[in-house]
């Protein structure tokens, strides 16, 4: 299965979500952001690619669809709700994130 996890910049929460399931024997998971500032931006591409889309917040899952309408139709997108309150690679969100994520892998 294809896994997209989008945050704002793709700097902290999304970029440490790929980092620990990159390795999975399941997965492929790659990582976006929704800002002009993103490290990678999200694009159609990465959205067709994607058979699941974890989001971090309710903003990220409306930009998307407003953005990509079409693309997105058929996509199921989790809200994960976490708040941009985190470093990389920080434990609370590695935490955060296992508990969340754990349900749909």
């Amino acid at each position: 299965m294809n896994i997209l996890f989008i945050c704002s910049r793709n700097k902290w929460r999304s970029a440490t979500a790929e980092n620990i399931y990159k390795n999975h024997p399941d997965h492929h998971v790659r990582s976006a952001g929704t800002a002009p500032s993103a490290r990678i931006k999200i694009n159609e591409k990465l959205i067709i690619w994607a058979d699941l889309i974890f989001v971090m917040e309710k903003k990220h899952k409306q930009r998307i669809i407003e953005h990509f309408p079409e693309e997105t139709c058929d996509k199921e997108i989790i809200t994960l709700d976490i708040p941009d309150d985190y470093q990389y690679m920080d434990e609370e969100l590695i935490e955060e994130l296992n508990a969340k994520v754990a349900d749909y892998l």
